[in-house]
């Protein structure tokens, strides 16, 4: 085998690996802040994985692929960040009114 097959085949096994840990952590994170790091992470995965299509296939189609993910997965990040400190304001409010 040449070198770049085994440098692709090793980089697309790491890949594969990120995303199935951060499947795990997405399935078995306790809270919501690692669920959200875990969905961020398989994004980046995904994106590694469309750039080393790219490189490898030559084809530049990849690459917008690629493109969309990390503003859609960067979009996503931002939505579930906001929805987890209104969740906090939230319980915090609760909190002063059960006070009260």
């Amino acid at each position: 085998m040449s070198l770049a097959l085994i440098t692709l085949i090793m980089s697309l096994a790491l890949v594969f690996l990120g995303v199935g840990l951060a499947v795990l952590r997405l399935i078995l994170g306790p809270t919501m802040p690692d669920r959200v790091v875990a969905l961020d992470k398989m994004t980046v995965s995904i994106v590694a994985f469309c750039g080393l299509a790219a490189i490898w296939s030559g084809d530049v189609a990849f690459l917008d692929v690629a493109l969309v993910l990390a503003l859609v997965g960067f979009l996503a990040t931002v939505a579930l960040a906001r929805f987890a400190e209104r969740a906090v304001i939230r319980r915090q409010q609760a909190e002063e009114a059960k006070n009260d």
